[in-house]
């Protein structure tokens, strides 16, 4: 049952685009007065819908290159799965930890800039863990291209404006520094958090805060500041649709017709795995189904096959490592 109304779906969209929004910015995007926003956004914290504020940072900029580790149990108890997941969320390179419901049970996203580092943990993990594994794969990370947040305006049409942000591998890094850090690394769980409250923190103005978040955003170390939301209680699930292809070349046609739809949320871009990767959330696995069709349909003799993840749990999701003093 759909705890929220279409009122509720437009403040989660405008949060989605800009969670650093004022009330009153918001209200008067949406047609509605300062205070009832506040009172719309605290009852869905409460009720769940809103998990935490976040930043996307582009950690790409701050020469990290990203690898994705895809695993597949086997004799793995509830206790030894809670130890691998913990043995994964702990470790302070990781950007994000997945439960999936597909034919890849495991997904971890790992932040390297040091691959001698990498290696000596990846060494470890298979010491502790690899008789738990079948199999596992790693994938080099690329390129994402996120597209606004429309699956949750139920009215919205088709658009060719969807475009949000790009995170991509780039040679041209920026160095930031102790202070840049420290902020991302409140930011990154609390995109919201007030400039005063930033700069007490930090120790230091809300004027500086305030040129350090803009600066960052300029330069492309910060894409946005988005909100979590519970899918579920909006009646959606994320799914990852892969495509693979007879020829690449088609490749560009594909993702340019599906990055109009209002449910395509994220196109993945990687070495070592499928030609496409498309993050779509919708209803349920019969919507997904009618999309493939219609995929195909539009394809013909052009794809090899398509197959769908479940994402069934997010155990960690953090876009940079913990800093610790």
């Amino acid at each position: 049952m759909e705890k929220i109304d279409l009122k509720d779906r437009k403040i989660l969209y405008e949060l989605d685009l800009d969670a650093r929004q004022s009330l009153t910015q918001i209200g008067k995007k949406v047609g509605l007065k300062k205070d009832v926003v506040s009172y719309r956004i605290k009852r869905m914290q409460d009720d769940g819908i809103i998990k935490n504020f976040y930043t996307a940072i582009n950690t790409f900029k701050l020469g990290y290159t990203v690898f994705r580790i895809y695993i597949n149990f086997q004799y793995v108890s509830t206790q030894i799965k809670e130890k691998i997941i913990n043995h994964f969320t702990d470790y302070k390179n990781v950007w994000a930890v997945l439960s999936l419901k597909a034919e890849v049970d495991f997904d971890v996203v790992v932040w390297v800039n040091d691959i001698s580092e990498f290696y000596q943990f990846w060494g470890k993990t298979l010491d502790e863990f690899e008789d738990y594994f079948a199999k596992y794969t790693i994938s080099v990370y690329v390129e994402a291209f996120n597209y606004k947040p429309t699956y949750l305006l139920p009215d919205h049409k088709e658009a060719t404006d969807r475009f949000f942000y790009q995170t991509k591998c780039d040679r041209n890094t920026v160095v930031i520094d102790d202070l840049d850090y420290r902020l991302l690394n409140e930011i990154a769980i609390n995109a919201r958090m007030p400039l005063i409250n930033l700069a007490e923190k930090l120790s230091c103005s809300s004027q500086t805060v305030n040129y350090r978040l803009q600066n960052l955003i300029k330069n492309g170390v910060i894409n946005a500041f988005r909100v979590h939301i519970d899918l579920s209680q909006l009646g959606l699930q994320h799914y990852k649709l892969e495509i693979y292809l007879k020829d690449h070349k088609h490749r560009r046609a594909i993702w340019e017709y599906l990055q109009e739809k209002p449910y395509c949320d994220t196109l993945n871009v990687a070495i070592g795995w499928c030609d496409l990767e498309f993050e779509i959330i919708v209803e349920n696995v019969d919507s997904l189904g009618k999309i493939m069709e219609e995929i195909s349909s539009k394809f013909p003799g052009v794809i090899k096959k398509q197959s769908f993840w479940i994402f069934e749990k997010m155990h960690k999701e953090r876009w940079l490592p913990e800093f610790h003093r």
